[in-house]
């Protein structure tokens, strides 16, 4: 994540007034540039973020308890309850929450962050110092978004039933040690199976499928090998057994070596997370392992199919009264005249629920 900012005069001479000693001077100033910088922190989060691709924002005023109406995306079930997952507080362990098919409450928390430097630097206009700093604070905040929205995720998806009836249905194991078409396809199928209409009884028109899939770098290493590795895994017996004879039509091998690993197959778009892979450290396959008791993270890896269509995950978001934006930043009062520091304080305010499983599913794939 890289945030510069431009040298223009007007830029420059604002820097300048934050360092001035006057105090009214330098004060106004930290109040125009957390009033500019806000927004900018806000889009950079936007950007960098992975989860974007899977939660939907759902925008509430500052002081408001946010809710969402689960009888518009549910009929009556059996029981009249459904499974729901979100944390009550940043940094907590996701819970599974049985709520009745009405107004469901929405829990938030606040991230927030604080850098400071040296007047001295300010009155150098040094734009790489203050660069540096407010960079920080969007890692800071970018980092607890990031750990708190795939929580949720991998939460859901080792609990999810709707398939099966048993938690950890919604996983499909692969009879390979490397990703083939075949367990894709799997993927497709078992995703379509979920994709009832809102009844719960009968196929859905509006189907969307599997969106979005999430893979290590080396699932998608595998990915480019499709150009040039065998795919047919049919005959023999047995599933894992593959025909070296036959492989993918010329036109989708091209493509993909031509893409250097496509970032789009089957029409689902390929993300690749550095959290993900085979290993006690790879952050979120280590995480999958603490809410799905039959995964080991020391020789199996994950991979996390989404339905983007379905806004299953969900992302209250506070509207600031002072800026209009979801990301405030601030002049941190905190600092005296004989530090001869000037800071700032940025926080948002935020939650994660998945409000249905139907929408996830996940590929356990065997590396032993």
């Amino acid at each position: 994540m890289k945030l510069k900012l431009k040298e223009t005069p007007e830029q420059v001479e604002l820097i300048r007034a934050l360092g001035s000693k006057d105090k009214n001077v330098s004060a106004e100033a930290a109040s125009a540039f957390a009033a500019f910088i806000g927004p900018v922190i806000a889009k950079v989060l936007q950007v960098a973020a992975t989860s974007t691709a899977i939660y939907t924002d759902s925008s509430y005023d500052e002081d408001d308890s946010p809710s969402y109406p689960l009888d518009l995306y549910y009929n009556e079930t059996e029981t009249g309850y459904i499974s729901v997952w979100s944390q009550s507080m940043a940094g907590g362990l996701p819970t599974s929450q049985v709520e009745g098919v009405a107004e469901l409450k929405l829990s938030t928390y606040r991230l927030d962050s604080a850098v400071s430097w040296m007047k001295k630097y300010a009155r150098k206009s040094r734009l790489d110092i203050v660069s540096k700093a407010l960079e920080r604070m969007a890692q800071e905040i970018l980092i607890k978004q990031e750990r708190n929205a795939w929580a949720v995720i991998l939460k859901a998806l080792g609990e999810a039933t709707a398939l099966t009836g048993s938690a950890g249905g919604h996983i499909l194991p692969s009879a390979n040690k490397k990703l083939m078409l075949d367990d894709l396809n799997k993927m497709l199928t078992m995703m379509r199976r979920m994709n009832t209409a809102w009844t719960g009884e009968h196929s859905s028109v509006d189907v969307f499928g599997l969106t979005d899939l999430f893979v290590s770098p080396e699932i998608k290493e595998d990915i480019r090998g499709f150009a040039y590795n065998a795919m047919n895994v049919a005959g023999g017996g047995n599933m894992g057994d593959v025909k070296s004879d036959i492989a993918l039509p010329d036109g989708m091998r091209e493509d993909i070596f031509r893409s250097g690993g496509s970032s789009s197959l089957y029409g689902m778009r390929i993300h690749d997370l550095l959290e993900l892979g085979v290993g006690d450290n790879r952050k979120y396959n280590k995480l999958f392992e603490t809410f799905h008791s039959g995964f080991d993270a020391t020789d199996h890896e994950i991979l996390i199919g989404v339905d983007g269509g379905r806004g299953a995950f969900i992302r209250p978001v506070a509207r600031q009264h002072d800026s209009g934006g979801s990301f405030l930043v601030l002049p941190d009062d905190q600092w005296v005249a004989r530090a001869d520091k000037v800071g700032f304080y940025g926080f948002l305010e935020e939650g994660r629920v998945c409000i249905d499983s139907r929408a996830i599913a996940g590929l356990d794939m065997d590396k032993s």
